[in-house]
């Protein structure tokens, strides 16, 4: 069975050995085989799924519906189920996922453990928010149901507690009623920061869904250049254009050197920033709006065998355009264009779980080519603004997050430790608090 990786290629592990789980239980591992580290689908950046000792439990094969109330919108499946699967049952049914990322090739039990937002947390909050109940299992043969009522400590420890509380055995999740496949999608260009932080904030205030591209070579006052994109779900009587039809491509091969440069980066900014918007907007179909790399296969292979960095940050409302502006400051000046760089702003409601990433303020998402020290010192940087501004990085896409960085971003991380299962670990959790 080869070893597998996280979807940035970094970094690359070896545990003891690899094991694929086929039922819901620790109880039968030997505990000399352990430590244990969850994987699923392998969509986290970094090394929260990964570890370098112990062995490695495959929780894809835990794949199987329980049960499903198509009144409610309830749903209760195991922790490897895919939200795409969920997806492609639920829909036909005038349902949604009330929280999706930017992939559906996501496990539910990946969705729970890194507590994973959307483009709409300012309306809807996190994935947490929506699990209603967690069957958890210890190694020690514990087996429990945990939830907002029942052994609530241990239900707020495992949302965002990335697979360390224990096998999250299976979910029970509250839907979201939709009435149409489609979506309706606005987009708006703006120049530069300011014109950002003022459109976002109009179209928050009508928008269930909103994030921007923006443009991190971009300096001066275009700074933050981009483009805004606002979003519904469609009502009933909407009229499809035509038939839904997804358009797949596939990267054939991993580059031997990294596809992402100076040149390519400046040519794709010029034409992502200038191509046409519809401010009066379009309809589109879910699956493009929600997923737009999901139906290029293997695109991070265009990054190299060398891998990339994703550098995820939350800022509070207090610092956010301070930090936000300084961040794209430090890219553009150490001359590092990140190919996919993703603003928007969360809302208010209160983390789901200790560890959540999700807080109110706002998050930039940068893509970087592994450059090897040169990107190392780019990140020590970054690292500083974010301490300053009283921020924090996102362990779900995180790949090299020094442990003072982690401590400081999530303070509850010492009280969180309380609930770790003995025999579970992962490489990012010896990295950040040893």
């Amino acid at each position: 069975m080869s070893t597998p990786l996280s979807w940035n290629r970094l970094p690359r592990l070896s545990p003891d050995q690899v094991q694929r789980l086929t039922k819901p239980a620790l109880i039968n591992q030997d505990p000399k085989d352990g430590p244990f580290t969850f994987y699923g689908n392998g969509r986290s950046y970094g090394d929260v799924c990964l570890t370098d000792t112990g062995t490695l439990l495959q929780t894809r094969d835990l794949d199987r519906f329980i049960e499903f109330d198509p009144a409610l919108g309830v749903i209760q499946c195991q922790p490897g189920v895919t939200l795409d699967e969920i997806l492609s049952l639920v829909v036909p049914q005038g349902w949604f996922l009330p929280i999706t990322p930017g992939t559906r090739y996501a496990t539910v039990g990946g969705a729970i453990a890194n507590d994973v937002h959307g483009k709409n947390h300012h309306a809807m909050g996190s994935f947490g928010h929506h699990v209603k109940a967690i069957e958890l299992v210890r190694s020690n043969g514990q087996h429990f149901t945990c939830s907002s009522i029942d052994n609530e400590p241990w239900f707020q420890a495992t949302i965002g507690g990335l697979g360390l509380t224990g096998l999250i055995a299976s979910a029970t999740i509250q839907l979201m009623r939709i009435q149409s496949p489609w979506m309706w999608v606005e987009s708006h260009r703006f120049t530069n920061l300011d014109e950002f932080w003022q459109l976002n904030r109009e179209l928050e205030a009508r928008w269930p869904y909103t994030v921007a591209w923006v443009d991190c070579l971009a300096t001066g006052r275009s700074r933050g250049r981009g483009v805004l994109y606002a979003a519904s779900h469609a009502p009933a009587q909407t009229s499809a254009p035509a038939p839904f039809k997804e358009r797949s491509r596939s990267i054939p091969f991993e580059s031997p050197v990294s596809l992402i440069n100076s040149a390519s980066l400046w040519a794709f900014n010029q034409f992502y920033y200038h191509k046409p918007v519809n401010p009066g907007g379009a309809l589109t179909h879910y699956v493009p709006y929600f997923y737009p790399l999901d139906s290029i296969h293997h695109w991070n292979r265009i990054y190299g065998r060398a891998g990339f960095y994703q550098y995820q940050c939350v800022l509070p409302p207090e610092t956010a355009q301070t930090a936000v502006s300084e961040l794209l400051k430090t890219i553009a000046r150490h001359r590092e264009g990140s190919f996919l760089a993703v603003l928007k702003t969360f809302g208010d409601q209160p983390p789901a779980g200790m560890l959540s990433f999700p807080r109110p303020g706002a998050t930039l998402a940068l893509d970087f080519p592994n450059r090897g020290a040169r990107t190392q010192r780019l990140f020590e940087v970054l690292d500083r603004v974010i301490s300053e501004a009283g921020g924090a990085l996102y362990p779900a896409k995180d790949a090299r997050m020094p442990g003072w960085l982690f401590r400081q971003g999530y303070p509850e991380w010492e009280a969180f430790s309380g609930f770790i299962d003995p025999q579970l670990t992962s490489h990012f959790w010896k990295r950040v608090t040893q």
